[in-house]
Formats: structure tokens, C-alpha cells, sequence
């Protein structure tokens, strides 16, 4: 090793260090929200479900609410804030008419633990689904 070159590899070290780990922190990142998007898609798909087969719009609401919440419970996601607005109109159509339920979940799920500049500390995933109503069961 020649003279001039002495203590190279550290300031290399230092200079490649911060930017590694800016890069791991960026795919956590990216990692965390893939993971929360899909967990979301499956609590909108549930809570649609749920309120697709309740007797009436009343239990087609808290139907979809419990099951959002459990689904992201099974699938390890905290929401620091969880909304679940579900679209019962559906049940007010008569027997025999197409129908459905509509689900709205949308979860701000928290960032801030990754502590990297430039990155938000937290993220809103939302997704949407509909389930269709048996058109040929009573409705309430």
C-alpha cells in the first residue's frame, strides 16, 4: 500500500456509510407500504363481505367496522387512525333488484419510527370495495 493511500478505506467507509443506510431505510419504507396497501385491499374486501351478508343496514355497518378492524388485527397492521365508512343505501332496494354494499377503509399508519430525513412520518393507505347483496333475500 503506498503512503498516499493510508486511511482511504475508512473515509471511504465514511463517506458510503450514511448513504447505505439512507438506501435500507428507503426500502423498509417501500416494504412497509406494500405490506400496509395489501392489508388494507383484504380489510376493505372483509368489511364489504361482512355487511354484504348482515340482515340490514344498521348491522351491515358495525359488521364492516368489526370486520376491518379484525382483519387488520390478523394481518399485524397498526393504524394510528382507522376509518371505515360503508355505503348501505343498497339495503333500501327491493327484493329482487341488484344491489350492494360499498366499503371505504382508509388507515394512517405510522412512519416516524425509520427517523430518516425526507421520509414522512406518517403514511394514508385507503382502498375500496364492493360486495353485492343476495337480490333475493329480505332486506331490513
Amino acid at each position: 500500500m503506498a503512503a498516499g493511500e493510508r486511511g482511504s478505506s475508512s473515509l471511504e467507509l465514511v463517506v458510503i456509510a450514511p448513504a447505505m443506510v439512507l438506501l435500507l431505510a428507503f426500502a423498509v419504507f417501500c416494504g412497509r407500504s406494500v405490506i400496509a396497501d395489501n392489508a388494507v385491499e383484504e380489510a376493505a374486501r372483509a368489511a364489504a363481505r361482512a355487511a354484504s351478508i348482515a340482515v340490514d343496514a344498521t348491522s351491515a355497518q358495525q359488521a364492516a367496522q368489526t370486520g376491518a378492524e379484525q382483519t387488520l388485527s390478523r394481518q399485524d397492521l397498526r393504524c394510528a387512525s382507522l376509518s371505515v365508512s360503508v355505503d348501505t343505501s343498497g339495503f333500501g332496494a327491493p327484493i329482487g333488484v341488484p344491489a350492494a354494499v360499498r366499503v371505504d377503509v382508509s388507515c394512517v399508519v405510522d412512519m416516524s419510527d425509520l427517523l430518516m430525513p425526507g421520509l414522512p412520518g406518517t403514511k394514508t393507505v385507503s382502498a375500496e370495495f364492493s360486495s353485492p347483496i343476495d337480490a333475493h333475500r329480505e332486506r331490513g
